[in-house]
């Protein structure tokens, strides 16, 4: 393979985790091959350079294209903007040679009419038209976790590639003490902590209700900060909470949480909640299960994993052994791996 155009109908930088992930697989993938990734032109929060913001390698080209910026503006506006950004994006790959990869599926189609080498990412669960019509043009899948895969049982061409993360990022020697000091929190806290977004199925709720009835274990929600500082606050913690939800397929099912991995590779205890999506990665060896969307079962599984001591720095090896095994490296070489061979037949 000689050039991978990476398309995404996506801002960069973004303060939102698809943009880690887009960055980071742009990054892994140019150790591989030639990349360039093709994003809008849609205004950032930051002005700060990509590179520097996701702390990524300047080892591959981004191009930015017009598009009418009408997110904002609901469904309709994210169709527009969709839209212009195909009449900006598809003329522009045209005449271009090498393999398209894309998350999206209004992309992936046309792309593939145009006769492209196409590879479809899915996260998101898509059952419309046009996802249909891409497995029936034989297109092949990406999928983040084996739920998604199994929304397309007539896939003849499938992957299933979790999320990943940096290791050695996440996995420092610095103490939780050295850690709360920089970020100037007490040292003296029993401190429970998320980091991420506050989507309704990342059950952020569900941990707001059960800190109210934590007694002296203290709550913090970590959201909004650059991905760069993250690594500081997962240092500072006594134990990580991923409270999904079991309520939306989306999170019982299809994702695969980038802050689990990170969770894994600080080496800090975790309390998870039990649904299929996590369990896909991690068993009961290497974190504490709570039943989801229940703050009183969360509460007393935060309380078992501080009082053990002994159990819970177990777990927490055993989950940093494992995840030794999801890099973004490993994971760009799995799927180049893939294209060659279904692109080569």
């Amino acid at each position: 393979m000689n050039k991978l155009y990476y398309i995404a109908n996506a801002r960069i930088p973004t303060e939102r985790a698809h943009g880690i992930q887009i960055m980071k697989m742009c990054e892994a993938f140019a150790e591989y091959t030639d990349v360039e990734l093709v994003v809008t032109d849609r205004a950032s929060k930051t002005k700060e350079d990509p590179f520097s913001y996701y702390g990524v390698k300047n080892s591959f080209r981004i191009k930015k294209l017009w598009c009418l910026d009408a997110v904002r503006f609901g469904k309709v506006g994210f169709r527009i903007e969709t839209l212009s950004f195909a009449v900006s994006a598809l003329p522009y790959l045209l005449f271009k040679k090498g393999v398209f990869y894309t998350r999206d599926e209004f992309m992936a189609f046309f792309l593939k009419l145009l006769g492209k080498k196409v590879v479809w990412e899915v996260h998101m669960g898509q059952k419309n038209l046009l996802a249909r019509l891409i497995v029936r043009m034989g297109a092949p899948l990406v999928t983040i976790s084996r739920g998604l895969r199994d929304l397309y049982p007539s896939a003849s061409k499938i992957l299933v590639a979790p999320d990943a993360v940096d290791i050695e990022k996440f996995d420092t020697d610095m103490s939780k003490e050295e850690a709360r000091k920089i970020l100037g929190l007490d040292t003296n806290d029993k401190l429970a902590v998320y980091t991420g977004s506050r989507l309704s199925w990342k059950g952020v709720g569900t941990l707001e209700e059960a800190s109210k009835i934590l007694g002296e274990v203290k709550v913090l929600i970590v959201t909004g900060k650059p991905h760069k500082e993250i690594p500081l606050y997962l240092k500072a913690a006594d134990v990580l909470v991923i409270p999904n939800s079991a309520r939306e397929d989306i999170s019982r099912l299809y994702t695969s949480p980038m802050k689990l991995f990170e969770y894994m590779a600080s080496g800090r205890p975790i309390v998870a909640s039990d649904v299929p999506s996590i369990k896909e990665i991690v068993d009961e060896s290497m974190v504490y299960f709570f039943v989801a969307d229940n703050p009183r079962s969360l509460k007393s599984v935060i309380e078992d994993a501080l009082s053990d001591e002994v159990g819970s720095t177990g777990r927490a090896q055993k989950a940093l052994e494992k995840v030794r095994s999801y890099t973004w490296e490993k994971r760009a070489e799995k799927i180049l791996n893939h294209i060659h061979d279904w692109y080569s037949r």
